[in-house]
C-alpha cells in the first residue's frame, strides 16, 4: 500500500498548537474595499500614515483623513473619468501618503490596481501600461518627464501628477518643494495633458455630495480582481499576476493567524522603507498593520539607508520590515547600532534569502529577532514565516502559514525525501488566478492546481522549510550542484566584505564554476587569495569560487534584491568575445 507523502501529513502543524488554528478562519471581509472601510471607522482618530523624507521633515494623515481623500478618490474615477467597474488603474508613486488615497481610492471605485515601480525605464513603462490595459495613470512628477514618450504606446487617457510631499503641511513641503526644483533640480517640465492631485481630490469631493462611495463597493465578490501585480522581472520579462480580493484578503488573515497574537491593536508602529508598490510592503505593511490600526512611517526613499535615521530616531517603531540588503546596511551605520530603535518587537525579513551572519548581528545589536518568510507575487506573496511563537530555526523560511499546502518535487513532479532538495510547489487561497492575458505562461506555472515557485528548497522532519536557491541560478560544476547562497553566505562571513553575489562562468574542465562578485566593506583591503582561502573553510573545493571580481555595487532591484540576471548577462557577453 502506498503511503501518502509526510508533505501531505503536515508535520508543521505541531508547531501550530496552542498559537495557531490548522484550518484558516473565513475572511473577515468581502473585499478590500470593506477592510480599509471597517478600519478607518474603528480607528477614525488615530493617525494612519507619517510620511518623513530625509530631513525629518513630514506630514501625517489620520484613518478618518484616509477614508474621506480614497473616497473622493473613488468618485473622482467613477463620476469625473466615467471609468466602469474593473477599468485598471496604473499607479506609480513612493511612498507617499498620496499612495494609500490612490490605492484604497481604486478598491472602493470598483476598479484594478496596477502597481507600477517609479523607476522604470520608458520601455519597462510601456510594456506594462500596454500589457496592462491601464487608461489611468497616476505618477509622481519627477519622473513625468517620460510620459511624452510612454503614453502614444499605451491606452492611457488620463494623467494624475502627484508630488511626494502632497498634503505635507504649507511650510514644510515649500520647502521640500524649492529643495527638488532649485537645489536637486528633480522636477522636471511635464509636456503631456495633466491633473494635479489636488484638483483631483478637490473635484471628487465635490461629488461626494451626490454620491455613496459604498454603492461601487457593496457588490464586489471575492473572486473580482483587485491588482494587477507584475513580477520584478528580476529572472525574466515582467508578468502581471492576477491577484483577487479573495487572495489578498486570504494572505492578510493567513498573516494575521502566524503574527497576530504579537499585533496589539491601535498601538503599533510600522516602518515602511520597502516601497509599497511591491507585494510584500503592500500586503503586510499597507494592508495588515492598516487592518488593525497601526501608525505607518512611510519613506520616500531608502536609500542610502542614512534616509532612514530621522524616521528610525522619531518615531516609536516597534515592527521593520525588509530585505537582507537593509538589514545588513543598517548594521553597518554607527548611529543605528549607538541607537538601536529601543521600541522594537521583531523585524520581518522576506524578498530574498537572509544571510546568518546579518541575522545573528541584527539580534545582538537590537536584542530582537528577524522572522524570515517566503512568499512571491504570485502568492499574495506569503507562503511561510520562522514563527515568533515556539521553535525558531535559523537559516529557514519556518513553516507554512494556515490554509496552504506545500510540496518539494523533483523534475518530474514526484515528491522527494525529507532533507532531499526538490522545488518548492504551493497550493492555497492566496495562489493567483494567473498571469493577464499569458495563458501559456500561466499553464508552465500552475500545473494541476499546484503553483510552481521554481525555488528549490529543504524540507526537516518538522515540517520546517530552508530555501536553498533559485532552480535557474544553480551553478553546475562537474555534474555537481551549487547553490549561489550557499557560497554567498560563506563570503558574508568576512567582516571585510559589505556584499556578495555569485554567479556561474564555463569553464572547459567542469563544465561550470564559481565566479564571487564582492563589495568591499568601507576601508576594507581584502583581496582575490583572501576570499578564497576564507571559503576554503566553509566549503568543499567545487563550490570554492574560482574568480573574484571586485565592485563598488552590485546591481539591485528598488527593495533591494541583488540581481544576479544581470551578472548572469554580464558574464555572457564576457565569454562571447
Amino acid at each position: 500500500m502506498q503511503t501518502a507523502p509526510i508533505y501531505d501529513l503536515k508535520p508543521w502543524t505541531a508547531t501550530y498548537a496552542g498559537h495557531v488554528s490548522a484550518d484558516l478562519p473565513a475572511p473577515a471581509y468581502a473585499s478590500l474595499a470593506h477592510l480599509v472601510y471597517n478600519a478607518s471607522t474603528e480607528f477614525a482618530d488615530q493617525l494612519a500614515f507619517t510620511a518623513v523624507v530625509p530631513n525629518g521633515m513630514n506630514g501625517s494623515m489620520t484613518y478618518a483623513q484616509a477614508h474621506r481623500y480614497s473616497d473622493a478618490f473613488a468618485a473622482y474615477l467613477r463620476e469625473e473619468l466615467k471609468l466602469p467597474a474593473g477599468s485598471r488603474v496604473a499607479v506609480q508613486l513612493p511612498n507617499s501618503l498620496a499612495y494609500p488615497i490612490v490605492a484604497f481610492g481604486v478598491f472602493k471605485a470598483g476598479c484594478v490596481l496596477v502597481n507600477t515601480n517609479p523607476l522604470y525605464t520608458t520601455s519597462e513603462m510601456a510594456h506594462q501600461f500596454k500589457d496592462s490595459g491601464a487608461q489611468v495613470l497616476v505618477i509622481v512628477e519627477m519622473f513625468a518627464d517620460k510620459l511624452g514618450e510612454v503614453l502614444p504606446k499605451t491606452d492611457i487617457k488620463h494623467v494624475v501628477v502627484a508630488k511626494v510631499p502632497e498634503l505635507f503641511p504649507a511650510v514644510p513641503r515649500g520647502i521640500i518643494r524649492a529643495v527638488q526644483r532649485y537645489w536637486n533640480k528633480v522636477l522636471p517640465p511635464i509636456t503631456v495633458p495633466h491633473t494635479r492631485f489636488a484638483e483631483v481630490l478637490a473635484a471628487g469631493e465635490r461629488h461626494l455630495a451626490k454620491v455613496r462611495v459604498q454603492d461601487y463597493w457593496k457588490d464586489i465578490r471575492p473572486d473580482a480582481i483587485a491588482c494587477l501585480q507584475y513580477t520584478g522581472g528580476t529572472t525574466g520579462v515582467s508578468k502581471g499576476a492576477v491577484l483577487t480580493h479573495g487572495n489578498l484578503l486570504a494572505n492578510i488573515s493567513q498573516t494575521m493567524a502566524m503574527a497576530g497574537k504579537y499585533f496589539e491593536e491601535g498601538k503599533e508602529c510600522v516602518l515602511t522603507a520597502l516601497p509599497l508598490y511591491h507585494i510584500f510592503a503592500f500586503t503586510v505593511n499597507l494592508l495588515c498593520f492598516y487592518s488593525i490600526g497601526a501608525r505607518n512611517i512611510l519613506i520616500p526613499s531608502p536609500r542610502p539607508v542614512q534616509n532612514l535615521q530621522r524616521a528610525i530616531e522619531n518615531y516609536p517603531v516597534t515592527w521593520i520590515s525588509g530585505v537582507n540588503t537593509l538589514f545588513n546596511a543598517l548594521l553597518n551605520e554607527e548611529w543605528f547600532v549607538a541607537f538601536p530603535p529601543k521600541h522594537l518587537k521583531a523585524a520581518l525579513a522576506g524578498g530574498t534569502a537572509l544571510q546568518h551572519v546579518v541575522a545573528e548581528r541584527w539580534e545582538k545589536v537590537t536584542k530582537t529577532r528577524i522572522a524570515e518568510g517566503f512568499g512571491l507575487t504570485e502568492s499574495s506573496p506569503v507562503v511561510s514565516f520562522n514563527p515568533l511563537f515556539g521553535k525558531s530555526k535559523p537559516d529557514s523560511i519556518g513553516i507554512p502559514v494556515p490554509g496552504t499546502e506545500v510540496r518539494l518535487v523533483d523534475d518530474n513532479g514526484a515528491p522527494v525525501a525529507v532533507g532531499e532538495p526538490g522545488e518548492l510547489i504551493i497550493r492555497g487561497p492566496q495562489v493567483m488566478q494567473g498571469y493577464w492575458n499569458k495563458p501559456e505562461e500561466t499553464a508552465k506555472t500552475i500545473k494541476d492546481g499546484w503553483l510552481y515557485t521554481g525555488d528549490i528548497a529543504v524540507m526537516d522532519g518538522e515540517g520546517y522549510f530552508k530555501i536553498v536557491d533559485r532552480k535557474k541560478d544553480m551553478v553546475l560544476v562537474s555534474g555537481f550542484n551549487v547553490y549561489p547562497n550557499e557560497v554567498e553566505d560563506a563570503i558574508a562571513k568576512m567582516d571585510a566584505v559589505m556584499e556578495a553575489a555569485v554567479v556561474g562562468i564555463p569553464d572547459s574542465k567542469s563544465g561550470e564554476a564559481v565566479r564571487a562578485y564582492v563589495v568591499r566593506g568601507e576601508g576594507a583591503t581584502v583581496n582575490e587569495a583572501d576570499v578564497i582561502a576564507h571559503c576554503r573553510k566553509f566549503l568543499t573545493d567545487y563550490k570554492v569560487p574560482k574568480s573574484i571580481v571586485f565592485r563598488d555595487e552590485l546591481p539591485k532591484t528598488p527593495v533591494g534584491k541583488i540581481l544576479r540576471k544581470d551578472l548572469k548577462a554580464e558574464v555572457k557577453k564576457e565569454f562571447a568575445k
